[in-house]
Protein backbone atom coordinates (compact mmCIF):
# COMPACT_ATOMS: atom_id res chain seq x y z
CA UNK A 1 0.00 0.00 0.00
CA UNK A 2 1.41 3.66 -0.72
CA UNK A 3 1.99 6.12 2.20
CA UNK A 4 -0.52 8.32 0.00
CA UNK A 5 -3.28 5.75 0.86
CA UNK A 6 -1.69 4.63 4.40
CA UNK A 7 -2.26 8.57 5.29
CA UNK A 8 -5.62 8.49 3.42
CA UNK A 9 -6.76 6.03 5.89
CA UNK A 10 -5.50 6.66 9.06
CA UNK A 11 -7.46 10.53 8.43
CA UNK A 12 -10.34 9.00 7.74
CA UNK A 13 -10.65 6.27 11.02
CA UNK A 14 -9.57 9.80 12.61
CA UNK A 15 -12.57 11.48 11.52
CA UNK A 16 -14.71 8.16 11.93
CA UNK A 17 -13.72 7.89 15.35
CA UNK A 18 -14.06 11.65 16.19
CA UNK A 19 -17.50 11.35 14.63
CA UNK A 20 -18.67 8.46 16.96
CA UNK A 21 -17.36 10.16 20.00
CA UNK A 22 -19.42 13.66 19.04
CA UNK A 23 -22.01 11.34 18.68
CA UNK A 24 -21.77 9.54 22.31
CA UNK A 25 -21.12 12.75 23.78
CA UNK A 26 -24.13 14.44 21.95
CA UNK A 27 -26.79 11.74 23.45
CA UNK A 28 -24.95 11.76 26.58
CA UNK A 29 -25.65 15.57 26.62
CA UNK A 30 -29.48 15.09 25.29
CA UNK A 31 -29.82 12.67 28.34
CA UNK A 32 -28.28 14.90 30.69
CA UNK A 33 -30.78 17.51 29.41
CA UNK A 34 -33.94 15.95 29.88
CA UNK A 35 -32.86 14.72 33.50
CA UNK A 36 -32.27 18.15 34.47
CA UNK A 37 -35.29 19.52 33.04
CA UNK A 38 -37.31 15.94 35.04
CA UNK A 39 -35.81 16.83 38.00
CA UNK A 40 -36.72 20.40 38.12
CA UNK A 41 -40.26 19.18 37.38
CA UNK A 42 -40.73 16.51 40.01
CA UNK A 43 -39.13 19.76 42.60
CA UNK A 44 -42.00 21.60 41.14
CA UNK A 45 -44.63 18.98 41.81
CA UNK A 46 -43.35 18.14 45.48
CA UNK A 47 -43.21 21.24 46.62
CA UNK A 48 -46.94 21.21 46.27
CA UNK A 49 -48.18 18.87 48.73
CA UNK A 50 -47.92 15.34 49.53
CA UNK A 51 -50.95 13.10 48.26
CA UNK A 52 -49.97 10.79 46.08
CA UNK A 53 -51.28 12.66 42.81
CA UNK A 54 -54.70 14.70 41.72
CA UNK A 55 -56.44 11.36 42.06
CA UNK A 56 -55.98 11.03 46.16
CA UNK A 57 -56.64 12.56 48.67
CA UNK A 58 -55.07 11.19 50.82
CA UNK A 59 -50.99 11.15 51.64
CA UNK A 60 -50.03 7.40 51.13
CA UNK A 61 -47.15 5.65 53.13
CA UNK A 62 -46.10 3.51 50.51
CA UNK A 63 -46.02 6.91 48.33
CA UNK A 64 -44.59 8.77 50.83
CA UNK A 65 -41.77 6.61 50.91
CA UNK A 66 -40.88 7.24 47.19
CA UNK A 67 -41.08 10.87 47.13
CA UNK A 68 -39.99 12.03 51.10
CA UNK A 69 -36.04 12.18 49.61
CA UNK A 70 -37.21 15.30 47.38
CA UNK A 71 -39.80 16.17 49.68
CA UNK A 72 -37.20 16.56 52.38
CA UNK A 73 -35.37 19.00 50.32
CA UNK A 74 -37.79 21.19 48.62
CA UNK A 75 -40.28 21.63 51.88
CA UNK A 76 -39.97 22.32 55.55
CA UNK A 77 -38.81 20.05 57.25
CA UNK A 78 -40.84 20.01 60.46
CA UNK A 79 -43.48 19.47 57.76
CA UNK A 80 -42.32 16.45 56.58
CA UNK A 81 -41.35 15.78 60.23
CA UNK A 82 -45.22 16.45 60.88
CA UNK A 83 -47.14 14.17 58.20
CA UNK A 84 -44.98 11.09 59.18
CA UNK A 85 -45.62 11.79 62.76
CA UNK A 86 -49.36 11.33 61.88
CA UNK A 87 -48.92 8.12 60.41
CA UNK A 88 -47.91 6.98 64.01
CA UNK A 89 -51.01 8.88 65.29
CA UNK A 90 -52.93 6.65 63.76
CA UNK A 91 -51.05 3.31 64.49
CA UNK A 92 -53.33 0.39 66.18
CA UNK A 93 -52.92 -1.58 69.39
CA UNK A 94 -51.36 -4.47 67.99
CA UNK A 95 -48.70 -2.25 66.01
CA UNK A 96 -50.37 -2.29 62.78
CA UNK A 97 -49.59 0.92 60.59
CA UNK A 98 -52.33 2.56 58.24
CA UNK A 99 -52.10 3.06 54.20
CA UNK A 100 -52.76 6.49 54.52
CA UNK A 101 -54.83 9.44 55.72
CA UNK A 102 -57.26 12.11 54.78
CA UNK A 103 -58.91 15.47 55.81
CA UNK A 104 -62.24 14.24 57.76
CA UNK A 105 -64.15 16.60 55.39
CA UNK A 106 -62.75 15.23 52.30
CA UNK A 107 -63.74 11.66 52.11
CA UNK A 108 -65.46 10.62 49.36
CA UNK A 109 -63.63 7.08 48.53
CA UNK A 110 -65.55 4.03 50.56
CA UNK A 111 -62.83 2.69 52.64
CA UNK A 112 -63.46 1.78 55.99
CA UNK A 113 -62.19 4.91 57.73
CA UNK A 114 -61.20 5.11 61.20
CA UNK A 115 -60.51 7.63 63.50
CA UNK A 116 -57.22 8.88 65.81
CA UNK A 117 -58.03 11.39 68.88
CA UNK A 118 -54.45 12.54 68.39
CA UNK A 119 -54.99 13.39 64.75
CA UNK A 120 -59.16 14.37 64.84
CA UNK A 121 -58.75 15.87 61.68
CA UNK A 122 -57.65 13.19 60.17
CA UNK A 123 -59.42 9.62 58.60
CA UNK A 124 -57.33 6.96 58.06
CA UNK A 125 -57.42 4.12 56.07
CA UNK A 126 -55.79 0.18 55.32
CA UNK A 127 -55.78 -1.95 52.15
CA UNK A 128 -55.54 -5.17 54.41
CA UNK A 129 -54.57 -7.05 51.16
CA UNK A 130 -51.30 -5.66 51.61
CA UNK A 131 -48.41 -5.76 54.01
CA UNK A 132 -46.13 -3.16 52.62
CA UNK A 133 -47.11 -0.52 55.53
CA UNK A 134 -45.00 -0.72 58.25
CA UNK A 135 -42.00 -1.64 56.06
CA UNK A 136 -42.89 1.81 54.23
CA UNK A 137 -42.78 3.98 57.22
CA UNK A 138 -39.55 3.10 58.52
CA UNK A 139 -37.90 3.09 55.38
CA UNK A 140 -39.11 7.01 55.10
CA UNK A 141 -38.56 7.56 58.57
CA UNK A 142 -34.98 6.35 57.56
CA UNK A 143 -34.69 8.65 54.19
CA UNK A 144 -35.98 11.64 55.98
CA UNK A 145 -33.37 10.65 58.74
CA UNK A 146 -30.50 10.40 56.10
CA UNK A 147 -31.80 13.58 53.91
CA UNK A 148 -32.38 15.77 56.94
CA UNK A 149 -29.45 14.31 59.39
CA UNK A 150 -32.60 14.79 62.16
CA UNK A 151 -32.28 11.96 64.31
CA UNK A 152 -34.57 14.18 67.04
CA UNK A 153 -37.46 12.54 65.70
CA UNK A 154 -36.50 9.20 67.24
CA UNK A 155 -37.05 10.56 70.38
CA UNK A 156 -40.52 12.33 69.82
CA UNK A 157 -43.47 10.80 72.17
CA UNK A 158 -46.29 9.78 69.97
CA UNK A 159 -49.65 8.04 72.21
CA UNK A 160 -46.64 7.85 74.94
CA UNK A 161 -43.94 6.03 74.02
CA UNK A 162 -41.07 7.08 71.67
CA UNK A 163 -40.91 7.46 67.54
CA UNK A 164 -38.19 4.74 67.81
CA UNK A 165 -40.51 2.28 70.39
CA UNK A 166 -43.55 2.67 68.44
CA UNK A 167 -41.28 1.74 65.06
CA UNK A 168 -39.78 -1.42 66.49
CA UNK A 169 -43.91 -2.03 67.84
CA UNK A 170 -44.76 -2.01 63.89
CA UNK A 171 -42.28 -4.58 62.83
CA UNK A 172 -43.11 -6.64 65.71
CA UNK A 173 -46.62 -6.28 63.98
CA UNK A 174 -45.30 -7.93 61.27
CA UNK A 175 -44.38 -11.39 63.30
CA UNK A 176 -47.28 -11.57 65.55
CA UNK A 177 -49.82 -10.59 62.66
CA UNK A 178 -48.54 -11.60 59.31
CA UNK A 179 -45.94 -13.98 59.82
CA UNK A 180 -46.08 -18.28 58.03
CA UNK A 181 -43.67 -20.38 61.33
CA UNK A 182 -43.57 -22.94 58.00
CA UNK A 183 -41.64 -20.76 55.79
CA UNK A 184 -40.56 -18.34 58.10
CA UNK A 185 -41.47 -15.14 55.61
CA UNK A 186 -44.57 -13.05 55.94
CA UNK A 187 -48.56 -13.42 54.19
CA UNK A 188 -50.39 -11.15 52.41
CA UNK A 189 -53.74 -11.57 50.40
CA UNK A 190 -53.03 -13.05 46.83
CA UNK A 191 -51.98 -9.86 44.32
CA UNK A 192 -50.42 -8.92 41.28
CA UNK A 193 -46.86 -8.73 42.45
CA UNK A 194 -46.39 -5.34 44.64
CA UNK A 195 -50.22 -4.32 43.95
CA UNK A 196 -53.28 -3.86 46.56
CA UNK A 197 -56.39 -5.80 44.56
CA UNK A 198 -57.14 -9.48 45.57
CA UNK A 199 -58.77 -11.23 42.86
CA UNK A 200 -61.77 -12.89 44.92
CA UNK A 201 -63.93 -9.31 45.17
CA UNK A 202 -64.74 -6.43 43.09
CA UNK A 203 -62.50 -3.83 44.51
CA UNK A 204 -60.09 -6.08 46.42
CA UNK A 205 -58.42 -3.90 49.23
CA UNK A 206 -59.94 -5.79 52.30
CA UNK A 207 -59.25 -9.17 53.43
CA UNK A 208 -62.29 -10.75 54.11
CA UNK A 209 -63.82 -14.49 53.83
CA UNK A 210 -62.68 -15.51 50.22
CA UNK A 211 -59.30 -14.36 50.35
CA UNK A 212 -56.51 -16.75 49.53
CA UNK A 213 -53.69 -15.74 52.02
CA UNK A 214 -50.36 -16.02 50.28
CA UNK A 215 -46.57 -15.18 50.14
CA UNK A 216 -44.56 -13.13 47.62
CA UNK A 217 -41.01 -11.69 47.63
CA UNK A 218 -42.51 -7.78 47.56
CA UNK A 219 -43.69 -7.76 51.08
CA UNK A 220 -40.71 -9.86 52.55
CA UNK A 221 -38.20 -7.61 50.35
CA UNK A 222 -39.72 -4.93 51.95
CA UNK A 223 -39.52 -5.86 55.82
CA UNK A 224 -35.94 -7.22 55.13
CA UNK A 225 -35.39 -3.33 53.81
CA UNK A 226 -37.12 -2.10 56.91
CA UNK A 227 -34.94 -4.25 59.51
CA UNK A 228 -31.79 -3.06 57.92
CA UNK A 229 -32.90 0.50 58.13
CA UNK A 230 -34.27 0.42 61.43
CA UNK A 231 -31.01 -1.34 62.89
CA UNK A 232 -28.86 1.75 61.34
CA UNK A 233 -30.93 5.01 62.63
CA UNK A 234 -31.97 2.64 66.24
CA UNK A 235 -30.08 2.88 69.26
CA UNK A 236 -30.89 -0.24 70.55
CA UNK A 237 -29.24 -3.14 73.07
CA UNK A 238 -26.96 -5.82 72.02
CA UNK A 239 -29.33 -8.36 72.06
CA UNK A 240 -32.14 -6.83 70.28
CA UNK A 241 -30.27 -5.64 67.68
CA UNK A 242 -28.59 -9.65 67.70
CA UNK A 243 -32.86 -10.80 67.72
CA UNK A 244 -33.41 -8.28 63.87
CA UNK A 245 -30.51 -9.10 62.77
CA UNK A 246 -31.14 -12.74 62.71
CA UNK A 247 -34.82 -12.46 61.84
CA UNK A 248 -33.36 -10.56 58.76
CA UNK A 249 -31.05 -13.13 57.94
CA UNK A 250 -33.57 -15.87 58.41
CA UNK A 251 -35.80 -13.96 56.02
CA UNK A 252 -33.05 -14.02 53.33
CA UNK A 253 -32.37 -17.28 53.79
CA UNK A 254 -36.19 -18.24 53.14
CA UNK A 255 -36.68 -16.23 50.19
CA UNK A 256 -34.04 -18.01 48.31
CA UNK A 257 -35.19 -21.31 49.85
CA UNK A 258 -38.70 -20.62 48.82
CA UNK A 259 -39.49 -18.16 46.50
CA UNK A 260 -36.39 -18.49 44.26
CA UNK A 261 -36.89 -20.73 40.98
CA UNK A 262 -33.61 -21.51 40.64
CA UNK A 263 -34.45 -22.96 37.15
CA UNK A 264 -36.95 -19.81 36.02
CA UNK A 265 -33.77 -17.68 37.44
CA UNK A 266 -37.10 -15.40 38.69
CA UNK A 267 -39.00 -15.00 42.40
CA UNK A 268 -42.33 -17.28 41.99
CA UNK A 269 -45.05 -15.23 42.44
CA UNK A 270 -47.03 -17.26 45.66
CA UNK A 271 -46.91 -19.36 48.02
CA UNK A 272 -50.28 -20.27 48.68
CA UNK A 273 -51.23 -20.82 52.36
CA UNK A 274 -55.11 -21.85 51.62
CA UNK A 275 -54.97 -22.23 47.79
CA UNK A 276 -54.85 -20.80 44.83
CA UNK A 277 -57.84 -18.52 43.60
CA UNK A 278 -56.39 -19.03 39.66
CA UNK A 279 -57.72 -21.97 37.42
CA UNK A 280 -55.69 -24.69 37.51
CA UNK A 281 -55.40 -24.56 33.27
CA UNK A 282 -53.56 -20.98 34.37
CA UNK A 283 -49.99 -21.65 34.96
CA UNK A 284 -48.86 -18.69 37.39
CA UNK A 285 -45.37 -19.82 38.03
CA UNK A 286 -44.75 -18.20 34.40
CA UNK A 287 -45.29 -14.40 35.15
CA UNK A 288 -42.42 -12.59 36.07
CA UNK A 289 -43.18 -9.73 38.85
CA UNK A 290 -41.02 -6.69 37.93
CA UNK A 291 -41.58 -5.08 40.85
CA UNK A 292 -41.30 -7.33 44.12
CA UNK A 293 -38.00 -8.32 41.89
CA UNK A 294 -36.81 -4.68 42.05
CA UNK A 295 -37.06 -4.07 45.90
CA UNK A 296 -35.37 -8.01 46.32
CA UNK A 297 -32.71 -6.57 44.63
CA UNK A 298 -32.90 -3.44 46.96
CA UNK A 299 -32.86 -6.06 49.74
CA UNK A 300 -30.13 -7.64 48.30
CA UNK A 301 -31.71 -10.79 47.81
CA UNK A 302 -29.65 -11.36 44.83
CA UNK A 303 -26.04 -11.44 43.28
CA UNK A 304 -24.63 -8.85 40.97
CA UNK A 305 -24.72 -11.57 38.38
CA UNK A 306 -28.38 -12.28 39.24
CA UNK A 307 -28.91 -8.23 38.93
CA UNK A 308 -27.62 -8.49 35.48
CA UNK A 309 -29.50 -11.22 34.30
CA UNK A 310 -33.14 -9.79 36.00
CA UNK A 311 -32.74 -6.71 34.19
CA UNK A 312 -32.03 -8.52 30.93
CA UNK A 313 -34.87 -10.14 31.13
CA UNK A 314 -36.72 -7.55 32.09
CA UNK A 315 -35.78 -5.66 29.13
CA UNK A 316 -36.86 -9.22 26.78
CA UNK A 317 -40.24 -9.06 28.62
CA UNK A 318 -40.90 -5.65 27.41
CA UNK A 319 -40.16 -6.40 24.03
CA UNK A 320 -42.36 -9.24 23.91
CA UNK A 321 -45.15 -7.06 25.52
CA UNK A 322 -44.29 -4.39 22.89
CA UNK A 323 -44.67 -2.29 26.38
CA UNK A 324 -42.52 0.91 26.74
CA UNK A 325 -40.25 0.53 29.50
CA UNK A 326 -39.44 -1.90 32.19
CA UNK A 327 -41.77 -0.10 34.39
CA UNK A 328 -43.78 -2.92 33.21
CA UNK A 329 -45.45 -4.56 36.30
CA UNK A 330 -45.75 -8.23 35.10
CA UNK A 331 -45.24 -10.74 31.78
CA UNK A 332 -47.02 -12.21 31.18
CA UNK A 333 -50.14 -10.64 32.43
CA UNK A 334 -52.93 -12.40 34.40
CA UNK A 335 -55.79 -13.39 32.20
CA UNK A 336 -59.57 -11.78 31.43
CA UNK A 337 -61.63 -12.50 34.07
CA UNK A 338 -59.30 -13.69 36.36
CA UNK A 339 -59.58 -10.70 38.89
CA UNK A 340 -63.16 -9.65 39.83
CA UNK A 341 -62.05 -6.07 39.18
CA UNK A 342 -62.79 -4.79 36.34
CA UNK A 343 -59.85 -2.01 36.68
CA UNK A 344 -57.58 -5.28 36.38
CA UNK A 345 -57.70 -6.28 32.71
CA UNK A 346 -54.85 -8.21 30.75
CA UNK A 347 -52.13 -4.58 30.43
CA UNK A 348 -54.34 -2.49 32.75
CA UNK A 349 -53.56 -0.57 35.96
CA UNK A 350 -51.68 -3.67 38.02
CA UNK A 351 -51.74 -6.09 35.77
CA UNK A 352 -49.35 -5.34 33.28
CA UNK A 353 -49.34 -1.55 33.41
CA UNK A 354 -46.27 0.03 32.81
CA UNK A 355 -45.36 2.09 36.09
CA UNK A 356 -42.30 4.11 36.55
CA UNK A 357 -42.72 3.96 40.57
CA UNK A 358 -41.16 0.87 40.12
CA UNK A 359 -38.89 0.81 37.20
CA UNK A 360 -37.55 4.14 38.55
CA UNK A 361 -36.30 2.22 41.80
CA UNK A 362 -34.81 -0.74 39.53
CA UNK A 363 -32.46 2.17 37.68
CA UNK A 364 -31.27 3.16 41.10
CA UNK A 365 -30.47 -0.33 41.17
CA UNK A 366 -28.59 -0.51 38.08
CA UNK A 367 -26.67 2.59 39.67
CA UNK A 368 -25.80 0.75 43.30
CA UNK A 369 -24.48 -2.15 41.12
CA UNK A 370 -22.69 -0.42 38.72
CA UNK A 371 -24.77 -0.89 35.51
CA UNK A 372 -24.22 2.79 34.72
CA UNK A 373 -24.77 2.46 30.94
CA UNK A 374 -27.95 0.12 31.54
CA UNK A 375 -29.22 2.56 33.60
CA UNK A 376 -29.11 5.23 31.48
CA UNK A 377 -30.54 3.20 28.72
CA UNK A 378 -33.79 2.28 30.77
CA UNK A 379 -34.08 5.65 32.15
CA UNK A 380 -34.32 7.22 28.84
CA UNK A 381 -38.24 6.54 27.24
CA UNK A 382 -38.77 7.25 31.36
CA UNK A 383 -37.66 10.38 31.38
CA UNK A 384 -39.03 11.50 27.27
CA UNK A 385 -42.40 10.04 28.24
CA UNK A 386 -42.61 12.71 31.00
CA UNK A 387 -41.71 15.71 29.04
CA UNK A 388 -44.06 14.63 26.14
CA UNK A 389 -46.98 14.68 28.82
CA UNK A 390 -46.04 18.16 30.95
CA UNK A 391 -46.01 16.17 33.78
CA UNK A 392 -46.11 12.80 35.81
CA UNK A 393 -48.61 10.32 36.11
CA UNK A 394 -49.24 7.13 37.97
CA UNK A 395 -49.07 4.39 35.19
CA UNK A 396 -48.73 3.70 31.49
CA UNK A 397 -50.01 1.32 28.87
CA UNK A 398 -47.91 -0.82 26.79
CA UNK A 399 -48.63 1.93 24.38
CA UNK A 400 -47.23 4.94 26.08
CA UNK A 401 -50.69 6.61 27.12
CA UNK A 402 -50.80 8.21 30.35
CA UNK A 403 -53.47 6.44 32.76
CA UNK A 404 -54.25 7.28 36.63
CA UNK A 405 -53.53 9.89 38.56
CA UNK A 406 -51.86 12.91 37.10
CA UNK A 407 -49.04 14.59 39.05
CA UNK A 408 -48.31 11.39 40.40
CA UNK A 409 -45.47 11.87 42.85
CA UNK A 410 -44.27 8.45 43.40
CA UNK A 411 -43.07 8.59 39.31
CA UNK A 412 -41.68 12.29 40.39
CA UNK A 413 -40.38 10.43 43.59
CA UNK A 414 -38.17 7.78 42.19
CA UNK A 415 -37.20 9.93 38.81
CA UNK A 416 -35.76 12.21 41.18
CA UNK A 417 -33.35 9.70 43.05
CA UNK A 418 -32.09 8.17 40.11
CA UNK A 419 -31.36 11.22 38.34
CA UNK A 420 -29.84 12.54 41.54
CA UNK A 421 -27.53 8.78 41.93
CA UNK A 422 -26.56 9.15 38.12
CA UNK A 423 -25.07 12.72 39.19
CA UNK A 424 -23.43 11.26 42.06
CA UNK A 425 -22.21 8.71 39.95
CA UNK A 426 -21.12 10.95 36.98
CA UNK A 427 -18.98 13.38 39.99
CA UNK A 428 -17.46 10.18 41.22
CA UNK A 429 -15.86 8.88 37.69
CA UNK A 430 -14.13 12.73 36.33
Amino acid sequence: MKISSIISLVIFMMILSANNSNGMSLQVDSLQIKADKVLNMAEDLIKKGFTAGDGYGEIWIRDFNTFINVSSKVNDKAVVRKHLLTFLKFQQSDGSILDGYIPATNTSVGYNYYKSALAPEYLGHKNTVETDQESSLIQAVSKYILSTGDKSILKDSVAGNTVQHQLERSLKFLLTKRFEPKYGLIWGATTADWGDIQPEHNWGVELNDDTHRAIDIYDNAMFAIAIKNYLDFAEVATKDRKYWSDVSANLKKNVRKYLWDKQRKKFRPHIYLNGSPFPKTFDEEEIYYHGGTTIAIEADFLTAKEVKEAYTKMQQNVISAKASTIGLTIYPVYPEGTFKNTGMTPYSYQNGGDWTWFGGRMISELIRYGFVEEAKTALAPMLDRVIKNNGFYEWYTPDNQPKGSSSFRGEAGVLWTAIMQLKANSANHK
